[in-house]
């Protein structure tokens, strides 16, 4: 695999992002330890396809057409900060505990945050594109994520001794507070102003909100509905419909122990941008579906849902500053104006659904 191989280079509206990419030291290593793992398959890159590269401060994404034994037409390599490196071994270990829910890596290095991995198939954002509007098509990816999130309960210690971020329900008001400091540092240390000022921005005004958090922990922890796997970020770009009825879910680098329903905040949210918020009920009895049996009534499963819709702004926020190293001002504060918006919606009065 070589260096000088042609390339299709995308860094979005991160022009200026620094990424190790760009360190030629580092990219001919990560790109011989692919080479290796590939070879180990029976697998080569191939030469008459353009490898694609998709830089962000949070991620190197790399797809390489591959030829070899098997049928694989593409694998990808991803490279992740020292602050969502426990996504590489994170994926090995989920392989092992739910293999049907998501991909088997190739090859892993835990100890850099590099991961290979197989192309999963057709996106779930392509499926929906391609079909007529019927927000139904949500329903079963959410009962698949949350029998996922029950079948990892057993698993919430695991999870963290990889290095999986704690945000656990009881432990939310700190997680906040540690996000506001964040933020304060940011707008403290950083020349570059944030990309969308605003007076509720201000920490002391974001720190303010801090009451009505602390007595929603409460009140959620109180129901004793398990910690276990937040992926945090699950819209329809982060899984997989290789085939009618199977979903594979990945992304794993904003992911937290925490507790579960708070997944359930984006794919409503992205649910009611493209259906209307009509749609949401039939999806939120899809989701809570798996948790029946836990002891529960419905009412207190919605209940739970809607407190943890509320909370769930907070691991949005958090994963706002996991950049690599030697991040740009102009980064840092574009993080940090991200962070303070999702930590705004703890002061909305209605709560998301």
């Amino acid at each position: 695999m070589h260096d000088d191989t042609p390339v299709i280079t995308d860094r979005g509206q991160y022009e200026n992002a620094k990424t190790p990419w760009d360190q030629p030291t580092w990219r001919n290593e990560i790109l011989a330890w692919a080479a290796r793992e590939l070879a180990a398959r029976g697998l080569r890159e191939s030469g008459t396809a353009r490898r694609s590269v998709r830089l962000r401060p949070w991620s190197v994404l790399v797809r390489i057409p591959v030829e070899g034994s098997g049928t694989a037409a593409a694998v990808w390599l991803k490279a992740n900060p020292p602050a969502s490196a426990f996504e590489a071994p994170l994926t090995a270990a989920l392989a092992r505990w739910v293999p049907e829910h998501v991909l088997d890596p190739l090859a892993v290095d835990a100890d850099r945050g590099w991961s290979l991995l197989p192309d999963g198939g057709e996106l779930f954002h392509q499926v929906l594109d391609r079909t007529p509007a019927d927000p139904r098509a949500w329903e079963e990816p959410l009962r698949q994520y949350a029998t996922m999130q029950r079948a990892l309960v057993p698993h919430a210690k695991d999870l963290e001794q990889l290095g999986v971020p704690s945000a656990r329900t009881t432990d939310l008001p700190q997680v906040f507070d540690e996000t506001v400091e964040f933020i304060r540092s940011v707008t403290e240390r950083t020349a570059a102003p944030l990309r969308q000022p605003a007076p509720d921005a201000d920490p002391a005004t974001l720190h303010a909100l801090r009451p009505r958090l602390l007595n929603w922990s409460e009140e959620l922890a109180d129901l004793g509905i398990p910690d276990t796997l937040d992926h945090s970020d699950l819209h329809d770009g982060q899984l997989f419909n290789p085939e009618p009825g199977r979903f594979t879910f990945f992304d794993w680098g904003d992911a937290a122990v925490s507790h579960p329903f708070c997944s359930f905040l984006v794919p409503a949210g992205r649910v009611t941008e493209r259906y209307g918020p009509d749609a949401l009920p039939r999806l939120r009895d899809a989701y809570l579906e798996p948790w029946t049996g836990t002891g529960l009534t419905s009412k207190e499963l919605r209940q739970a849902l809607t407190l943890a819709g509320r909370l769930g702004v907070i691991g949005r926020a958090v994963s706002w500053g996991r950049h690599f190293p030697g991040a740009s001002d102009e980064t840092r504060a574009a993080g940090a104006t991200e962070s303070a918006r999702w930590l705004r919606q703890l002061s909305y009065e209605e709560p998301p659904f």
